[in-house]
């Protein structure tokens, strides 16, 4: 089988993809042979050894052998299932997140059965189905599971053009909000398309000076900190940064809403309670899964190169077979 690896931290030219065995799934697991699968801003990242606090997980001074094949959505067929397991069947379509096995930029990957794993949509490709995993089960999750936003409120969108931005201005009109969608010029039309009452273009306008204050501030990019968003909140306002910071450690991951204004974070890294939402979405044609570019697996450097610019639109797919 072929997967792209790293061995070290660096550019896109750091990964290569070679051949290698396929696993054999354990008893607990199922074996899945990808289709499709994505590169994202946090992949990027963790292929330049970013961020810092990460390497003694991830390798001091080079990447551990089991994270030197990146990849966390995908998409694909269950070709092979350990005796125990009883949660899916060979021959089922499912997409899905690794968590932190990682991996998915291959032919074959092996995952618990408990993994965040669910049948993918009849009515979407594999691709599509790859890119509606974590940028929509983050969204949902900041949203609904740690602001609790609801019907009314005013949400400020940071980074609305792309994987978890453009699924947050849907869902968040979705729940009722009044939403006002930050991004680059060339994406202005494209998030008003997506729902977003209002628009704030970056290059011209700078939402700290714009005299309005919002329910919620949903960082999807990691552009702000908590002291710069305060004086944007409303009184019990709320701040979701998905990017961890040690201002986030400092100001409480958990610290409970209602008493005043709040940082409220958290990782979206289990996926069941998020994903069937997703699927039924997606189901009914209620979710707009935005791509920019395909690639195939042999140039995942081009798709790396893509993300490193930081103006991708939605989500860059990898098809894998």
């Amino acid at each position: 089988m072929r997967k792209a690896v790293f061995r070290e931290y660096g550019p896109p030219e750091v990964l290569n993809v070679i051949e290698c065995g396929a696993p054999t799934p354990k008893s607990n697991q199922v074996r899945i042979r990808v289709h499709a699968t994505t590169v994202t801003a946090a992949e990027a990242a963790m292929r330049r050894g970013l961020p810092l606090w990460g390497r003694p997980m991830t390798g001091l001074r080079k990447p551990r052998k089991r994270y030197q094949t990146l990849g966390t959505e995908l998409a694909g067929v269950v070709d092979a299932v350990g005796r125990e397991v009883k949660r899916f069947r060979e021959g089922e379509e499912v997409f899905g997140f690794t968590g932190w096995n990682i991996g998915a930029n291959a032919d074959y990957l092996c995952l618990p059965e408990v993994a965040s794993l669910s049948p993918k949509p009849s009515n979407t490709s594999f691709g599509q189905a790859a890119a509606a995993v974590d940028g929509a089960t983050t969204a949902l999750y900041f949203l609904r599971d740690r602001a609790n936003l609801r019907a009314g409120q005013r949400v400020l969108i940071i980074g609305a053009a792309g994987s978890i931005g453009t699924y947050a201005v849907q869902l968040a009109k979705r729940f009722g909000a009044q939403v006002t969608g930050v991004c680059g010029t060339s994406n202005v039309a494209l998030v008003r398309s997506l729902g977003a009452d209002e628009t704030i273009n970056y290059r011209n306008e700078d939402f700290r000076e714009a005299g309005e204050r919002w329910d919620v501030v949903f960082d999807t990019v990691g552009a702000s900190s908590f002291a710069e968003i305060k004086p944007v909140l409303m009184e019990r306002g709320i701040y979701l940064p998905t990017v961890i910071s040690i201002g986030s450690v400092f100001h409480g991951l958990s610290a409970p809403l209602g008493r005043g204004k709040r940082l409220v974070g958290g990782m979206s890294v289990n996926k069941n309670d998020t994903l069937p939402f997703v699927a039924e979405l997606i189901k009914a044609d209620a979710l707009q899964i935005v791509v920019d570019r395909r690639f195939p697996l042999e140039r995942i450097q081009e798709a790396h190169r893509l993300v490193d610019t930081g103006h991708k639109k939605g989500n860059v797919i990898i098809e894998v077979g």
